[in-house]
C-alpha cells in the first residue's frame, strides 16, 4: 500500500483536525471514524487495556457510563481500564508480561519493546493492521511504523504525537526579563551559562532546577541506542559511517558536560539534583522535551510559571527510541484481537474517543465551547494523554491562542531522521553482558549528567567498570549487526 511521506502527512493531519472542529456540544457525526460498521450488541467483548497514569481515576464509573455506549456503537466494544501509577509501573508491567497476566492492550515503549516482543507476548499485527484497520496503518507515516517494527514485523501502534524529539530551554520569562536576559540568543550551554550567571549574581538561589535524569537528553535524544537499552552505546543519528561509541566518552557530549559540572559547582544548579525527582514546583528555568506550544498549555501551568517561553535546543531528530517512547501492544493470546486492532484505530482517528480518553468526563471535567473547542474544567483526570493515541485528534483547548498540535505536526514533518532508523539489534548472544553494562550506567548516570561529579574525571571510572562488565563484546557485536544491516 502506498504510503504517505512526512510532508505530505502534515497536511492530511492538518485537514482531519479541521475537521474535527466543526461541531459544537457533544462530539460526533462527521468526526466518528469512517469506514468502521456500526455493531450489534450480541458481539460485544470487553477489551482490559493496561495503561500508567496517576492511577485510576475517581470518577471511573461515570466515564465508562460515558465512552463504552459509544465503542459499543461502533465497534462491539467496552473497555475495562488499568491505570497503574508512575511509582508502581516498572514492577507492574514486569509482572503483568512475566506471569502471562492476561490483558488485551498494554502501553509499553522503548525501554521494554524489544524484550517484551522477543519472549512472545505481543501479538504480531502486521498483517491485521493492513486488513482490518486501513485507516489507522495509512495516517501514521512509513517511516514510524519502519521504527516501530522489530525483525519487519509490527507488535505495537505507535502513539503519533510529538514522535519525534526536540529539547527546550524553558523559562519564566518574567525574571529572565528582570535580569535583562534576551532568551532567544540562549540556545547552547555556553550562553546558558552566561545567563544563568546573571541571576545567580541577581539573587536567585538555584536557577536551574535539575532532576535525577539531568541533561541526559545530550546522549538520549542524539544517539541512536539500537534497541539495546544501554545509554552507554550507540551512533549519532547523523553519523553516515554508522560507527557504534559510548557516547558518554564523545567530546560533543564532555563539552556540554563541563559546563553543566560549572554550573553545579557555582550552585546555578540545585545541590540535590543527583536525586531529585521530576514533581511538580516552581522553577525558573529547566529543560524538556516537547513542543514550544506546551509552555503554555502545560509546563507553565503545572510548575507555576504564569509566562513560560521555551527555546528550542539543537535539532529535532526522529529515531526508533523517539517514536518508540509511546506504544501501545496486543497480547498475544488476546482472545479478540481484530477487536483491540479496530479500537486502536478509533483511539487514532475518533476525536469523540481521544477527547474522552484525554479530557475525562464530559460534564465535569471538561465541556464543549459553541466552536467545539474544550474549556476544561479541572486538572483532575488521571490518565497520561501522551500513552493513548495521536495528539491531532484531541480538541484545541478554548484558551490556546493557536492550535499547538499544528506545531507538533511541523516538528515532525522536518525531523531528522536517524541513520539508524529502522535497525534493531538481537541481544540474545550479549544479554549477560548488557545487564551488567546497564547497572554500570544506573550506577553513574545520576552524577555524570547533574555536574556532581567532574564528567571528564567520572568517565574514566565508569569505563573502566563498563570494560570489566563486557562492553566491547557488546560493542563488536552491535557493530557486525551494523555492518551487516548497511
Amino acid at each position: 500500500m502506498k504510503k504517505k511521506t512526512l510532508i505530505g502527512m502534515a497536511c492530511v493531519m492538518g485537514m482531519a483536525l479541521l475537521a474535527g472542529c466543526q461541531s459544537a456540544g457533544t462530539k460526533g457525526g462527521a468526526e466518528e471514524a469512517k469506514g468502521v460498521e456500526k455493531s450489534g450488541k450480541e458481539d460485544t467483548v470487553t477489551l482490559k487495556w493496561i495503561q500508567v497514569g496517576n492511577g485510576m481515576p475517581d470518577n471511573y464509573d461515570a466515564w465508562l457510563a460515558q465512552i463504552n455506549p459509544y465503542l459499543e456503537e461502533k465497534i462491539g466494544v467496552n473497555l475495562d481500564m488499568e491505570v497503574v501509577p508512575w511509582g508502581d509501573w516498572e514492577n507492574r508491567r514486569s509482572v503483568i508480561v512475566n506471569s502471562g497476566e492476561y490483558f488485551d492492550i498494554l502501553f509499553t515503549d522503548q525501554t521494554r519493546y524489544n524484550a517484551e516482543a522477543a519472549t512472545g507476548a505481543l501479538y504480531d499485527m502486521t498483517d491485521l493492521l493492513k486488513t482490518k484497520a486501513p485507516q489507522l496503518y495509512d495516517m501514521i507515516p512509513e517511516d514510524y511504523w519502519r521504527a516501530a517494527s522489530i525483525g519487519g514485523k509490527i507488535y505495537a501502534v505507535p502513539t503519533y504525537k510529538d514522535s519525534s524529539v526536540t529539547e527546550y530551554f524553558i523559562w519564566d520569562k518574567t525574571k529572565a526579563d528582570q535580569y535583562g536576559i534576551d532568551i532567544q540568543t540562549v540556545n547552547s550551554f555556553e550562553t546558558l551559562h552566561e545567563a544563568l550567571e546573571k541571576m545567580k549574581a541577581g539573587g536567585e538561589k538555584t536557577p536551574y532546577f535539575m532532576s535525577k535524569s539531568g541533561a541526559d537528553f545530550l546522549v538520549k535524544d542524539y544517539y541512536d541506542q539500537l534497541g539495546s537499552g544501554l545509554a552507554a552505546l550507540g551512533i549519532r543519528y547523523d553519523d553516515n559511517t554508522k560507527t557504534v561509541v559510548n557516547p558518554m566518552e564523545q567530546e560533543d557530549v564532555l563539552k556540554q558536560l563541563d559546563i553543566v559540572h560549572k554550573m553545579y559547582q557555582e550552585g546555578i544548579i540545585n545541590g540535590d539534583a543527583p536525586t531529585a525527582d521530576d514533581s511538580n514546583k516552581y522553577r525558573t528555568f529547566f529543560t524538556c522535551q516537547g513542543w514550544s506550544g506546551a509552555a503554555a498549555s502545560t509546563w507553565g501551568p503545572i510548575n507555576g510559571i504564569d509566562n513560560c517561553v521555551a527555546v528550542q535546543y539543537g535539532n529535532t531528530v526522529v529515531s526508533n527510541t523517539s517514536v518508540r517512547g509511546s506504544l501501545n501492544a496486543v497480547y498475544s493470546g488476546c482472545k479478540n484481537p481484530e477487536k483491540a486492532i479496530l479500537f486502536l484505530q478509533l483511539v487514532n482517528t475518533d476525536s469523540k474517543v481521544r477527547d474522552l480518553l484525554y479530557y475525562g468526563v464530559e460534564g465535569e471535567n471538561f465541556v464543549y465551547t459553541q466552536d467545539g473547542k474544550v474549556d476544561k474544567k479541572n486538572s483532575d483526570w488521571s490518565l497520561a494523554g501522551y500513552t493513548q493515541g495521536t495528539f491531532f485528534q484531541v480538541s484545541q483547548l478554548a484558551t490556546d491562542e493557536f492550535n499547538q498540535w499544528d506545531e507538533v505536526r511541523e516538528l515532525n514533518a522536518s525531523a531528522s531522521p536517524s541513520v539508524m532508523l529502522g535497525f534493531d539489534m538481537d541481544t540474545s548472544n550479549v544479554e549477560t553482558e548488557l545487564a551488567s553494562c546497564r547497572a554500570v550506567y544506573e550506577k553513574y548516570r545520576a552524577e555524570f549528567f547533574t555536574g556532581a561529579r567532574d564528567p571528564r574525571e567520572l568517565i574514566e571510572v565508569i569505563k573502566k567498570e563498563l570494560s570489566a562488565a563486557g562492553w566491547e563484546r557488546i560493542r563488536e557485536e552491535a557493530q557486525k549487526q551494523v555492518d551487516d544491516w548497511k
